[in-house]
């Protein structure tokens, strides 16, 4: 039976008088001589007894070159350390010029004076290539040799002795002797020499090298567990999961006391901070590693090395270490996080196979929890793209502050910016542009058209609504902050075919019409009719152009952030985005109750606008309208209402769709144009639906059904947009414009749809005398045929 390394080990453990002699005869004179193939007379003892030391490997390997020098009679020598940047190799000199008079500090190269040899360059770079020693006799005759670091230096190379130094396989470091003092050239007795002295050089630089790569790995696991370490420091629920399992385990187990450590993560991610580690002007991590990950049970600790310490009790109460089970904590990545630890079971016995298995499983459970931490950053980060993509929008949509000179001029007309003038100077400006535009546009009107204004003056419009109900004054809203956030608003519609600013004032107008003019007013207060002007101007910014359906087949990621409504519930994200700036918030001078309000009612009106929801509050509104009905006193009516707050959102949705759907209502002149505008749109959805999704879109969007419009804006008007205006107008008779728009609408395009059908029934008409004719003729010749064929068959006969 063969003898097992547990076995010498706890052999050498008994008998320490045993293990010192033999330690002194392996490490006599004449065994290293032996082992190493030199002279006792030429082996630098103090080089050994500085290894066990564990002096720095630049010391010993100085020492070495400086003896290899006197030895050679070399002129010179100098260490290459191995390493990889960006995958590629090269060699770095770390000792440069040793010589038999040399100083240690004068040979250290700082890293800031390296000299940096690709492995393609130079004979020090094809030994490291192909990993052998060369003896150069003559630098001149060697198609490697490299001018380089002569003339960088200024000195001369004529021969040249080099060997590499490998940990197993991998590359190290090269040692290069430089020009034969006493000769032509390296002899072969130089060689032989050279390579002995390299055993021990490499004895050296193979213990720094595994130093140099633990400590890497220990870097490594330190750098992609300081995020989560910073996770930790907000996320405490994940420690009181790391306590509550463990005290599980603890009770079930029996144990005295248990530890949790979690390795050292302050380490940054950043290349500009490993740097100085990699280029040795700052120590590499030096904390607690677990290096081979595996389950440590130890059983009579008190006799093991590594509890030395333990000469007494830890505590007051006489408590001593005497069992230890741990643990890795390993995450879902096999990365070490952490050691679990529990000491002494509480019966006396060591911990077994099943504490090992139980234990094991609950750390795969603190590994995967550890996970959450992750999980946070990744949220963090996403989070902080988003604000940068937010900002990057609003630099973009916001109002400049050159574009708002097209409304307030103050450089002209004072030399400076709105924000360094009074408001009654802001007030001056905007009152002699702004209510002209009022009437010549006809802003309080159902008729109202955008077709004669520019976008510039639909802008000043909105702003005068402001005035108009008079809540600028009252909610002292600064006028540069009106202004900036109309035209703002402006620039958040994209520039499409129908759902654009242009569609966006309307409906603002809408509102701002059925209030006033259609005395919906009195139900609401200033605040509230605030409320609803601005939801009126945003319920559509930002939209794309098709619908929510489309945006679910498509798999748009607004379809994946909302569940429902999803482009209403983007258009008032992207409202309440704009009004988070202050110098776009118009709410800025309200008290916090008042906001909440606002955005309460902001969030209703322009869910609203979805008309999947609007068959759901028909009935409720018609309830609401023949109430309205009961009331003899129209001032009992308006106090009633006015105290109904559930009403009075039913009634504001109800008015939000109204103004949705308001092109419908216009004169026909106007209807007819924005019904294509309409249609427009819907086909270029429709042919997205065909070419990006390849589906069949419905005829509603089916170009190819182009002519069919007539009939469908007579279903649409019929099923859908008949009932709100009827309704209101039975509400408040003020609003009848609206209903009788809708009505001579409806008689225009049921014309045109009757013309269609008519001109389609002539065509199927047309069509069908053909057919019957050309039927006609085929049996008139079909009867011929058979005529003259008869004759023919008599004959034949005969």
């Amino acid at each position: 039976m063969g003898v097992e390394k547990e076995d010498v080990e706890k052999f050498l453990s008994g008998n320490p008088a045993f293990a010192k002699q033999y330690f002194a005869k392996k490490m006599s004179p004449g065994t290293i001589s032996k082992l190493s193939g030199l002279p006792e007379k030429q082996i630098d003892f103090s080089q050994l007894q500085e290894l066990s030391q564990n002096i720095n490997m630049e010391k010993v390997v100085f020492k070495i070159l400086k003896r290899l020098s006197a030895l050679l009679h070399a002129d010179r020598c100098s260490l290459y350390m191995y390493r990889q940047r960006n995958g590629i190799g090269e060699l770095a000199t770390r000792l440069f010029n040793v010589s038999t008079d040399s100083e240690l500090d004068d040979c250290v190269v700082p890293p800031d004076s390296e000299i940096v040899y690709p492995l393609d360059m130079g004979i020090v770079g094809h030994v490291a290539l192909t990993k052998k020693t060369v003896n150069v006799k003559d630098v001149r005759e060697n198609q490697y040799f490299s001018t380089f670091v002569d003339e960088l230096t200024e000195y001369g190379t004529r021969n040249i002795l080099a060997s590499p130094i490998l940990n197993g396989k991998d590359m190290v470091a090269v040692i290069m002797a430089l020009n034969k003092t006493t000769g032509p050239h390296f002899t072969a007795e130089d060689e032989d020499l050279f390579l002995k002295y390299m055993k021990i050089a490499t004895l050296n630089l193979k213990i720094y090298h595994l130093s140099y790569l633990h400590s890497c790995e220990t870097r490594k696991g330190q750098l992609l567990l300081w995020s989560a370490n910073k996770v930790f420091e907000e996320l405490t629920d994940i420690e009181r999961q790391f306590h509550k399992a463990l005290y599980t385990v603890r009770a079930y187990l029996n144990c005295d006391r248990y530890s949790v450590g979690l390795l050292d993560m302050t380490k940054e991610k950043e290349f500009f901070d490993i740097w100085p580690v990699l280029m040795g002007e700052q120590a590499p991590y030096s904390g607690p590693v677990t290096p081979d990950g595996r389950i440590c049970n130890i059983m009579n600790a008190g006799d093991e090395e590594m509890f030395q310490f333990q000469t007494e009790p830890l505590d007051s109460s006489g408590w001593t270490i005497k069992n230890v089970l741990s643990l890795p904590i390993v995450n879902k990545k096999e990365e070490i996080v952490g050691v679990a630890t529990f000491y002494n079971r509480k019966d006396g016995k060591p911990f077994d196979d099943q504490d090992e298995q139980l234990m094991e499983a609950l750390t795969q459970f603190l590994g995967w929890s550890a996970l959450n931490t992750d999980t946070y950053d990744k949220m963090n980060k996403l989070e902080n793209r988003k604000d940068i993509a937010q900002d990057m929008v609003l630099y973009h949509v916001k109002c400049r502050d050159d574009e708002i000179q097209n409304i307030l001029n103050t450089r002209d007309l004072f030399g400076v910016e709105p924000r360094e003038c009074e408001e009654e100077e802001l007030l001056g400006i905007l009152k002699k542009d702004l209510p002209p535009l009022i009437k010549k546009f006809e802003i309080y009107e159902f008729r109202f058209s955008d077709f004669n204004c520019t976008e510039m003056e639909l802008v000043r419009c909105g702003i005068q609504m402001y005035y108009e109900v008079g809540v600028v004054k009252k909610f002292q809203v600064p006028q540069e902050v009106l202004v900036r956030f109309m035209y703002s608003v402006s620039k958040g519609y994209r520039r499409i075919t129908y759902h654009n600013w242009r569609h966006g004032f309307n409906v603002g107008q809408t509102m701002f019409t059925l209030l006033t003019t259609g005395m919906l007013k009195r139900y609401y207060t200033d605040l509230e009719v605030m409320a609803m002007i601005t939801a009126g101007f945003l319920h559509d910014i930002d939209h794309r152009g098709t619908n929510n359906l489309y945006q679910v087949k498509s798999g748009n990621p607004l379809a994946k952030l909302h569940g429902s409504s999803i482009l209403e519930r983007h258009h008032l994200e992207f409202g309440k985005f704009l009004l988070s700036d202050e110098s776009l918030n118009i709410y800025q001078n309200l008290h916090r109750r008042q906001v909440d309000h606002v955005i309460h009612l902001m969030d209703i009106a322009i869910i609203a606008t979805d008309l999947a929801l609007y068959f759901k509050k028909r009935t409720m509104f018609q309830k609401i309208v023949d109430l309205s009905h009961t009331y003899e006193d129209e001032k009992k009516w308006v106090d009633f209402m006015s105290l109904e707050t559930t009403r009075k959102e039913i009634v504001m949705a109800m008015m939000m769709t109204a103004c949705d759907l308001s092109a419908i209502t216009k004169p026909w002149e106007v209807q007819s144009k924005v019904a294509l505008s309409v249609a427009a749109e819907f086909w270029e959805q429709g042919d997205l639906e065909r070419t990006v999704l390849e589906q069949n879109p419905i005829p509603m969007m089916d170009r190819a059904k182009a002519a069919e419009l007539p009939k469908l804006q007579c279903g649409f008007i019929d099923f859908v947009c008949t009932f709100v205006y009827k309704e209101f107008s039975r509400f408040h008779p003020q609003i009848q414009p609206m209903l009788d728009g809708i009505l001579n609408n409806r008689k225009e395009w049921n014309a045109k749809k009757e013309e269609y059908e008519a001109k389609l029934k002539a065509i199927e008409e047309e069509k069908a005398a053909k057919e019957t004719a050309m039927a006609s003729k085929g049996t008139a010749n079909n009867t011929s045929a058979a005529g003259s064929g008869s004759g023919s068959k008599t004959c034949s006969v005969c």
